[in-house]
């Protein structure tokens, strides 16, 4: 059986102060009456400080993790300068372009821009190097008038604002179901739009043709769907659509937090099984995390960190002798009897499945685990998440007598990382290294294994008490050739000498006699 591999990462970021302002759920259940919100836009980031900011550069590429170890915190108070808007994985795109995004992922006429608004924007991303002639096609003459867009508001539609002025909107695509209604499709329309911004990316990379890819797999927080069926999708099938994915089937998945590293087992797990050669897993950015700790960003005197739509995508593929390979037989599950505790949680995820394979704590050389940028949420008052995750499985090995109690700090530096992911739910988890860790698992660097942890929170669908977790192995490629599955010709071949030889060591038997 051939095992499959991490072909591709990309990774994009989309600058939203003013889908902060109007879509984040913490901006949205405040009232307008409220400090808060009236001091809101003094504390908002200019796409420059965005570009500038150490761990948005690390996200697109620019920068290596070990980076932000030399640097103080908060991150945000960082004198950098030297942000690009590209990088190796993607970049960080502003939001007028993005809302472009928005109207060519429209497929029901719901979307309407303003037509000078539309046709300047339009000139601007003629120049982005991912731009596309039909795109341009799509978009031109699509304009409307102002006050059509005021009408449209009237009437129930989500605006769209571009430094504080009305831009255009979103309509409701049904007039009494709430899972219809134009702030829903606003928001599932952001997660496509920008999954296929990530998509774009990589395939710009090269590492696969559009037209091989043969599933798609979407694995961010939202659901789309109507009444009867509210969380129905398919995601995934709309965003191969978009992006030219026309041999693609594709479904959605979902596990809060956990979704990705979820998505990306199944993934790895299709492409073994032979019933797929090219799958990918994607997740687009969720407006509703937007400016989620901006009250306490606030009150500290800081900007809203949380301004940033998050979004990847990668690409499994079959054995390819150099990629990196994706250890299906090394998966760590938190069953539903394991409990919540954070110690039985390391120990399922961390130690368990090592140990079913004769492999130490120490064996695995990086950790991923809850990536979360720790600007975000130590100024929130939640501490450092993945310094948090790297104590655990530090102290893990420690009672396992792998590592000395005093040499725990010295396991987090070398097999952890400063967190640099946008507070983007799903995103955090696990994935946002993978870019990295295919540089480092294909050059001659001293990485050689890795293990990726998604963890979610269950309990957040009041369906269940349940913490959720799962954790997977990927390693340095051997090189080695794999054993291929046997023809009927071949089995037919083997038969027939099989039978010969059969025959010849009768007629010895005979003769001898």
């Amino acid at each position: 059986m051939a095992k499959a591999v991490l072909k591709g990462a990309s990774y994009a970021l989309i600058h939203v102060p003013n889908l902060l302002e109007h879509m984040g759920t913490t901006q949205t259940t405040s009232s307008p009456d409220s400090d808060y919100i009236k001091n809101l836009k003094n504390h908002l980031r200019t796409y420059e400080q965005v570009i500038n900011y150490l761990p948005n550069q690390v996200y697109i590429g620019n920068l290596h993790p070990d980076v932000l170890r030399d640097y103080p915190r908060p991150f945000c108070s960082v004198d950098y300068r030297d942000g690009k808007r590209f990088g190796p994985f993607g970049e960080i795109m502003t939001e007028n372009e993005f809302y472009l995004f928005i109207k060519l992922a429209d497929s029901f006429n719901l979307v309407m821009l303003e037509e000078e608004f539309l046709n300047e924007t339009l000139n601007e991303y003629k120049k982005h190097p991912l731009c596309k002639e039909e795109e341009i096609k799509l978009l031109e003459g699509k304009g409307v008038k102002l006050a059509l867009i005021e009408d449209a508001l009237k009437d129930g539609a989500q605006g769209l604002y571009y430094q504080s002025k009305l831009v255009g909107c979103v309509k409701k695509a049904h007039d009494i179901d709430i899972n219809l209604s134009s702030h829903v499709m606003c928001e599932n329309l952001v997660a496509k739009a920008s999954a296929a911004l990530a998509i774009k990316h990589l395939l710009a990379q090269g590492v696969g043709d559009a037209s091989h890819i043969n599933y798609v797999i979407e694995c961010s927080e939202e659901a789309c769907g109507d009444m009867n069926q509210r969380g129905g999708g398919n995601f995934a099938k709309s965003i191969a659509e978009m992006t030219g994915l026309v041999n693609a089937g594709g479904c959605d998945v979902r596990a809060f937090c956990a979704g990705p590293t979820h998505a990306l087992i199944h993934a790895a797990s299709l492409v073994e099984a032979g019933v797929y050669d090219n799958v990918l897993v994607v997740a687009g950015g969720a407006t509703a995390k937007l400016g989620m700790n901006g009250r306490d960003h606030m009150k500290k005197g800081y900007p809203l960190l949380e301004d940033v739509l998050g979004t990847f995508a990668i690409l499994v593929s079959k054995n390819d002798g150099k990629s990196p390979v994706i250890r299906t037989d090394i998966v760590g599950t938190h069953h539903v009897s394991a409990g919540s505790s954070p110690q039985l949680v390391m120990k399922v995820l961390i130690e368990e499945p090592l140990k079913r394979n004769n492999l130490k704590i120490t064996d695995v050389d990086k950790y991923s685990v809850e990536m979360q940028n720790p600007d975000i949420t130590t100024l929130a008052g939640a501490g450092d998440v993945p310094l948090a995750n790297y104590k655990m499985i530090a102290a893990l090995a420690a009672l396992n007598g792998e590592i000395s109690k005093e040499d725990i700090m010295k396991f987090t530096d070398e097999h952890g990382m400063v967190g640099w992911a946008p507070t983007q739910g799903h995103i955090p988890s696990g994935v946002p290294y993978c870019g990295h860790m295919l540089k480092e698992l294909t050059t001659d660097t001293n990485i050689n294994r890795v293990m990726l942890v998604g963890k979610g929170s269950l309990f957040l669908a009041r369906m269940t008490n349940l913490f959720d977790g799962i954790s997977v192995v990927i390693e340095r490629n051997k090189g080695q050739e794999e054993t291929k599955g046997i023809t009927k010709a071949e089995i037919k071949q083997l038969i027939a000498e099989s039978l010969k030889e059969f025959a010849i060591s009768l007629q010895a038997k005979w003769g001898q006699k």
